[in-house]
């Protein structure tokens, strides 16, 4: 598209086929909500909501043993904010908090270990969540830990990568609008290969010129009937992403299973400290039990995540369920689908 006015105009007046786009990003669906981008859409274009929020798919068992190990290992557990209320089976850490567990909030991987080195007598645990995009940091924490001999700064981790939630998601819409920042890491040949596979796609950016550029593009490219990739960000995204950062991520941590809230195991999703590090393991270090809870719940975040449905038609949303009183994941996080419906209004 040569001009913004012509990607909106080719956007409002799309009438071809149905045409189901899922924002692997939850900062995309925030930012389309914010910007307005839904007000204007052609009724024939569906945008969806995905995996793409990190803490909305983080699993029961992993707040669960976060929880452990705070009221029974007595860690001090380190956490961005967004955590502290996602559910547990039994509890959330907020209710650990007032149990007399050690909760404490920060903004990067680095704060904790300054909380190690600054409290010598405490153990303490960060919750290592996020994808490609925040990894790098957290072996980064790892390495600053290692450097400075500390042995009571130790990781819980629940990182994951997108591949595999590609990979599982790629039947629930016609095309995915790629994460901008997590591709800066990895570069485009993962999308290359979905688009080999069958599975089309465009990398997006987050303002809203190009957000309306990106969309512009995947639903031309719909039309023409056949798998594509575009990178609509290469201002940020370069085909070969960051090597540097995907070498040290390699170097510290190696692929698991993991598990995915609402959607189950993913095989070989997920990324784990490599045994040379395991004094940095928290789940080694302190012998964290397999916790598999039983948690029943109407909550039915896990079919916002795969885009069988939109928030509002959940039983639990605005009423049972909102930013005061979360039930689900997806309504704690800044980047929950949820969220973003609860706070611009439904389908607007």
């Amino acid at each position: 598209m040569s001009t913004i006015e012509e990607a909106r105009s080719f956007l409002e007046n799309y009438d071809g086929p149905d045409f189901r786009i899922m924002e692997v990003c939850g900062t995309h669906t925030h930012e389309i909500f914010r910007q307005g981008i839904r007000r204007i859409l052609s009724p024939k274009i569906n945008l969806i909501s995905g995996p793409g929020c990190p803490v909305c798919v983080t699993p029961v068992s992993f707040i669960d043993e976060a929880v452990f190990l705070a009221l029974e290992k007595g860690c001090t557990i380190t956490t961005f904010g967004d955590l502290v209320r996602v559910p547990g089976s039994k509890m959330s850490l907020a209710g650990a908090r007032a149990k007399g567990a050690k909760i404490k909030v920060v903004y990067a991987p680095f704060d904790a270990v300054k909380i190690a080195q600054e409290n010598p007598e405490e153990q303490v645990v960060f919750l290592s969540v996020g994808f490609e995009t925040t990894t790098p940091s957290d072996v980064i924490a790892v390495k600053k830990a290692m450097t400075a001999g500390l042995k009571n700064f130790s990781i819980l981790t629940a990182n994951k990568t997108m591949p595999g939630a590609y990979e599982a998601m790629g039947k629930s819409c016609d095309a995915f609008l790629y994460p901008g920042h997590v591709h800066a890491i990895t570069g485009t040949q993962i999308c290359k290969d979905m688009c080999d596979k069958g599975v089309s796609g465009v990398i997006a950016g987050f303002t809203g010129s190009e957000l309306l550029t990106a969309l512009a593009v995947a639903v031309r490219k719909f039309g023409e009937g056949k798998p594509f990739f575009v990178n609509c960000y290469p201002r940020v995204v370069k085909d070969e992403g960051s090597p540097a950062a995907v070498a040290m991520v390699d170097r510290f941590m190696e692929p698991c299973d993991a598990e995915w809230r609402g959607i189950g195991t993913i095989p070989m999703s997920g990324m784990q400290l490599r045994d040379e590090y395991a004094e940095f393991d928290a789940r080694k270090k302190y012998s964290v039990p397999d916790l598999k809870p039983e948690y029943k719940t109407a909550c039915r975040c896990g079919d916002v995540l795969q885009g069988k449905i939109t928030p509002n038609q959940c039983p639990l949303f605005g009423k049972a369920c909102n930013p005061d009183h979360p039930v689900g994941a997806c309504m704690v996080s800044d980047e929950g689908a949820c969220s973003a419906f609860y706070m611009y209004g439904g389908d607007l």
